[in-house]
């Protein structure tokens, strides 16, 4: 008997501690800071030369263009991302589709709306239709179309996409969304080979050399027909096989879905009553317009028979979405030099499953970010709004970067090679992507830097400087963090500007 007990208690502990680390895996509470969730560089990389990066092809649906950044150069292959950037005019709808790998996409211009299908999660937004022949039966009277929570997004806004995850997007305001997407190939969440891959559930594309199907155009219509309980002309439909207008298109009337209105984004869901005789549901507004007879209940979070099961808790209620715009949301804030803001896996707790971080820099003129590497990520770097001079220096001291990087630009900077960014007379501000949820930077100089870390002996005796320049050294941007003010010293004197610019380039590129 107590063998068995013994036995039994072993089992339920061993089932606890499997659960336990699955759970944390997903959501990255298991993991210290160090650890790294991608697979193995690839061999015969070399980043001897880097190169500011645009699209090199762009595709046309009928409702918007997709520009694609060459994932065969050298330096996406070896840092394993995939990049594109969408122009989505308005009344324009992203076809339903997932991808093989994360990734994050980030909104530059416009807003409206996406919605994640998450596998398991209960369709919370439900709308009922109450006929007006009062006659019939009350199974017949409820008519019920419900979906899967949907997200309002706006210009700022950063979106996770987690690997094999269906995603849409539709374009509600009166300009064009433009958003650039970032997808971690060489995540361990994609066991296909190393390259982007979309897989579309409408629609077609011409990303390949060919036309691209949706992924119901490789069954039999006869297969398809029976499994979907449709027609063989219906399933035959929803194979696109002549449809031309890619996977981009055009809803002439508007996309009409239940939506909380924006005022309600974000928003405490209170129980209210409902008419007389029905229970409480758990509501965000009305619908704005809808015909007699019809009532819309949004029911956020919350699953019909209001049981718990770990999973909606956890996995179903995952926030989507977070502006990095907002300059209340800044880490680093220097009133004179600029600000920092950071998304990582602590206050955007879906990055710990897509695996990504992200980080947004907002340089004041002629402000310089300290010089850094980044301990444990490759870092994808593009250009919003500005210019700015960049230097890269990898193991051997050798410059492989040294340019101006504009607007509309990207640039990769491995892991741990250091870089050192200067913003020009207008200012600058860039986005980061990060492969790895919470990316770590290591800066050289400023307050909880390496040189302030360091004694001044060693400082001394490392550089072969006296003790006063080695405490100058020190402790001379000791109070700045991440953005310095602009200072241009020379003999003790002031420096133009100008100057200072202009000799910032006197360091050629290795060849």
């Amino acid at each position: 008997m107590a063998t068995t007990r013994l036995t039994s208690m072993l089992f339920y502990f061993y089932i606890f501690l499997f659960c336990h680390g699955s759970m944390a895996q997903l959501f990255g509470q298991s993991f210290t800071p160090w650890q790294s969730y991608r697979q193995g560089g690839v061999r015969g990389c070399s980043f001897d030369r880097l190169q500011a990066l645009e699209p090199i092809r762009q595709v046309r649906s009928q409702a918007g263009v997709t520009q694609y950044f060459d994932e065969q150069n050298e330096q996406f292959r070896c840092t394993g991302v995939s990049v594109i950037r969408r122009v989505i005019e308005p009344q324009g709808l992203v076809l339903p589709q997932y991808h093989n790998a994360p990734g994050l996409v980030y909104i530059l211009q416009g807003r409206g709306f996406t919605g994640l299908t998450l596998p398991g999660c209960p369709a919370t937004f439900q709308q009922q239709f109450q006929p007006f022949d009062q006659s019939q039966s009350q199974s017949q009277s409820h008519i019920k179309d419900e979906h899967q929570r949907v997200h309002h997004f706006k210009q700022g806004d950063v979106i996770a996409l987690p690997a094999g995850i269906v995603h849409w997007c539709y374009n509600d305001g009166d300009a064009p969304i433009v958003a650039l997407y970032v997808f971690d190939v060489n995540n361990n969440a994609n066991q296909l080979e190393p390259r982007q891959k979309d897989f579309l559930l409408a629609g077609n594309n011409k990303r390949e050399q060919q036309f691209g199907q949706n992924i119901f155009s490789g069954f039999s219509i006869q297969l398809l027909s029976v499994v979907l309980g449709i027609s063989q002309q219906a399933a035959q439909r929803i194979q696109s096989q002549n449809d031309q207008r890619g996977d981009i298109i055009r809803v002439r009337q508007g996309l009409q879905f239940l939506k909380p209105t924006v005022s309600q984004q974000g928003q405490a869901y209170q129980p209210i009553q409902s008419q007389e005789g029905q229970s409480i549901q758990y509501q965000v507004g009305q619908s704005t317009q809808y015909q007699e007879g019809q009532s819309t209940q949004y029911q956020v979070g919350q699953s019909s028979d209001k049981s718990f099961n770990g999973l909606e808790e956890n996995f179903c209620s995952l926030e989507a979405r977070q502006n990095i715009e907002n300059p209340k949301r800044a880490d680093t804030y220097n009133p004179r030099a600029g600000r920092i803001t950071r998304l990582h896996g602590n206050n955007f707790p879906i990055l710990n499953l897509v695996q990504m971080s992200v980080t947004r820099v907002n340089l004041y003129q002629n402000a310089v970010l300290s010089p850094f590497w980044n301990i444990n990520a490759h870092s994808v770097v593009y250009m919003i709004q500005g210019h700015a001079r960049v230097q890269i220096v990898n193991n051997n001291g050798q410059n492989v970067f040294n340019d101006r990087l504009r607007q509309g630009q990207l640039l990769i900077v491995p892991q741990n090679y250091v870089v050192l960014k200067k913003a020009e007379r207008e200012g600058c501000q860039y986005i980061s992507f990060k492969t790895n949820p919470n990316s770590m930077v290591s800066h050289i100089t400023g307050k909880s830097s390496i040189l302030r870390a360091l004694p001044v002996d060693v400082l001394a005796n490392a550089y072969h400087i006296s003790r006063q320049e080695a405490r100058n050294l020190k402790n001379n941007r000791g109070e700045e963090f991440g953005v310095f003010t602009p200072k241009f010293t020379q003999t003790g004197s002031q420096r133009d500007p100008q100057d200072e610019d202009e000799s910032f380039l006197t360091t050629k590129a290795s060849e």
